[in-house]
């Protein structure tokens, strides 16, 4: 396995320990629709379910908790699409610590509402998560805030990868992952805990096309920017940041595959899981299931679609349900 020495499958395993207590093991569900197309099982880690509706939450306890106490003690700051704001949030409020929470003007209002609600400073900035990581950057330096990155930080990447112990323990005879990818946080960490245990595993990151900066710069051979557009994938967007030190290379070292998909293809995602599990799910969780349904993805073994997070504005998801897509992400 040729991954990095920047996180080790060790770092999963302590922060694993960190965050006992603090996080959900969320179930994991075989669906038999899929398993019947296919031919081969499929299987759906519902970590959705998560305590703050997405797996963000791992890596935002676990980065917290890796603090010092001084550094606890001047507050935390991160810029975020949605969930990991609501996730650091959630882990400020449980310890006793300060958190602002960066957010561009492109993160739905539902997200913006829920992090508020968890008692965090919410300051909208700019249209796109660069901006908003440029006011973080401004917060640190002025204020004494200390950072919790959205993804590029071995703290965030290994509790992540938590859930790649989760699954390689509930189901051994997995040999493909889809895994929503973004910054690459959530990825770098499932993928380094399943090739760590199974190095034949094959890890596929799926995207959506409309602003895909990790599969951007994957193609490119180092981190570009890409313009963040509306998407029903909106957890998905925000930049991977040109002087990216831990995700990119990760990245690059352990996915096998990267996918892209279009908005109809997300949605009939999303429409399939409630279906399915009578579930919710934005649309960053539904690429998994959407790219097999697409017929983008052909398992040949038993396969695991990573659905991870449930935090979609009641109107759209009804609006998607319908059969009707948002003007925005079809212009």
């Amino acid at each position: 396995m040729n991954a990095p020495a920047t996180v080790k499958p060790e770092d999963i395993r302590a922060a694993r320990t960190r965050i006992a207590g603090k996080v959900l093991r969320t179930p994991m569900v075989e669906d038999p629709q899929l398993g019947a197309l296919l031919g081969v099982p499929v299987f759906l880690k519902l970590e959705h379910r998560q305590t703050t509706g997405a797996f963000k939450l791992r890596g935002a306890t676990n980065a917290l908790l890796s603090l010092t106490p001084a550094q606890r003690a001047r507050g935390v700051v991160t810029a975020s699409t949605g969930n990991h704001g609501r996730a650091l949030a959630q882990a400020a409020r449980s310890e006793g610590v300060r958190a602002v929470v960066c957010l561009s003007r492109l993160v739905p209002a539902n997200k913006v509402a829920a992090v508020r609600a968890l008692g965090a400073e919410v300051r909208i900035v700019g249209d796109s998560q660069d901006e908003a990581m440029q006011e973080v950057a401004r917060a640190v330096r002025d204020e004494g805030l200390s950072e919790i990155a959205p993804f590029d930080d071995a703290a965030v990447i290994a509790g992540q990868g938590t859930l790649g112990f989760e699954i390689i323990e509930d189901c051994p005879e997995a040999h493909t992952l889809l895994v929503p990818l973004s910054g690459g946080g959530l990825a770098a960490g499932v993928a380094l805990a399943l090739k760590a245990s199974n190095p034949d595993a094959r890890i596929v990151g799926i995207s959506m096309a409309r602003g895909a900066a990790m599969a951007a710069s994957l193609t490119a051979g180092h981190p570009v920017q890409v313009p963040e557009l509306p998407t029903l994938a909106d957890s998905l967007g925000g930049g991977i940041g040109l002087a990216n030190r831990f995700t990119y290379p990760m990245c690059k070292a352990l996915l096998d595959q990267v996918v892209l998909l279009d908005e109809a293809e997300i949605a009939a995602g999303i429409r399939h899981i409630h279906k399915v599990t009578g579930d919710a799910v934005e649309g960053a969780a539904a690429v998994g299931v959407a790219a097999l349904i697409a017929g983008k993805i052909i398992p040949e073994s038993p396969t695991v679609a990573l659905l991870t997070g449930a935090n979609i504005d009641a109107a759209l998801h009804a609006q998607i349900m319908s059969g009707a897509l948002p003007q925005e992400v079809l212009a």
